[in-house]
């Protein structure tokens, strides 16, 4: 389908309204325009320019077009085979039956006259093209394929009566489901092979089994890479789990760290709250044990005093006692209220009388 500048401008050759036959140069409306089997007009966009933009950008990514110019040429040649079957079924049906090996005889020269079509289809555009010498050699070869021809017919023709031998026998051809005579003379092969139908369905096929070997190996690209992103995502998936089992470790560790230093503070300070109870109970029991060594020193220097005193009383009534006697009755000034005044002044007196 054509497109005019309006639509030319809208569509893009990734839209799917394209042709990707077209933009791959494959088309069957393409190949056999013009020809007996004329397909007429593709129903899908058809643009030399979009084309060019397509081998532009495959250059640059890859588009897997070819996926759907497989799919649309498997189905082209599987009706053109199908339609082949029911041409041999009915020659099968239309024909007289013949032995197997008059069968065979005839499809020997049915090959030989294929290959007679063939090589001066090739003789025909080598010399267009110019190249006159090779033209030339197969030309030669068609000499001699026509010679063994010639001897596969008259083997063919020994072995059938006059009267069939007469009849034309068809035959169904295998690329391009046309009908092949076996009286067929050069140029009628010639044409048959030569021709834009049959060369077409030609490039068709070879054409199905580029595309066919291109879509596998891509495929098979696409599944390696496929793996290796599945396998690098898995190994960055083991890479981040241990990654996460090493942060986690950390983390714990640090947890045990921090857990080791509260629990070390903690010891510590319950050493230090130890250490200082310790001391304030060793100092309050210093401080108990000097105030009760400060007042067993006093209470013993009061002690002390008091047995000083009452030894130093009694040394005192003593010797007065013993001088009282020597002296007579006392003096009854010594026994005033003040006994020490008193005795001291008796004292002083019996040594000054003394």
């Amino acid at each position: 389908m054509q497109m005019g500048d309006e639509t030319r401008q809208r569509v893009k050759f990734t839209d799917d309204r394209v042709c990707k036959s077209h933009l791959l140069d494959c088309c069957p409306h393409d190949i056999l325009a013009g020809t007996r089997m004329d397909l007429g007009e593709c129903t899908k966009i058809h643009d030399l320019a979009l084309r060019a933009d397509y081998e532009i950008a495959s250059k640059e990514r890859d588009l897997f077009f070819e996926l759907d110019a497989m799919d649309h040429l498997e189905s082209f040649i599987a009706e053109c085979d199908r339609r082949t079957e029911l041409a041999k079924k009915r020659l099968a049906e239309t024909q007289e039956e013949i032995s197997a090996e008059v069968s065979a005889k005839a499809e020997k020269v049915h090959e030989l006259n294929e290959e007679i079509g063939k090589l001066l289809a090739k003789a025909e555009q080598l010399g267009a093209e110019g190249n006159v010498d090779e033209s030339q050699k197969i030309l030669m070869e068609v000499e001699k394929v026509r010679a063994k021809k010639k001897e596969a017919e008259e083997e063919y023709r020994n072995s059938m009566p006059a009267s069939s031998f007469q009849q034309q026998k068809l035959r169904v051809c295998e690329v391009c489901s046309a009908y092949l005579g076996l009286h067929d003379n050069d140029r009628r092969l010639a044409d048959h092979f030569g021709g834009k139908l049959h060369l077409g369905f030609i490039q068709i096929r070879e054409k199905l089994d580029q595309l066919r070997k291109t879509v596998a190996e891509k495929q098979e690209k696409r599944n390696q890479d496929r793996l290796r992103r599945r396998e690098e995502r898995e190994r960055e998936e083991r890479l981040s789990r241990r990654s996460g089992s090493r942060t986690r470790d950390r983390r714990r560790s640090r947890s045990r760290d921090r857990r080791r230093r509260r629990s070390r503070s903690t010891s510590r300070e319950r050493r230090k709250l130890s250490r200082s109870r310790s001391r304030d109970r060793h100092r309050r029991h210093r401080s108990r044990s000097r105030s009760h060594s400060r007042g067993h020193r006093r209470a013993s220097r009061d002690r002390s005093a008091k047995y000083k005193f009452s030894r130093e009383r009694a040394s005192r009534e003593e010797s007065w006692e013993s001088g009282r006697s020597e002296r007579g009755p006392p003096d009854w000034r010594l026994e005033s209220s003040n006994g020490k005044m008193a005795s001291r002044r008796s004292e002083e007196k019996e040594a000054g009388e003394i």
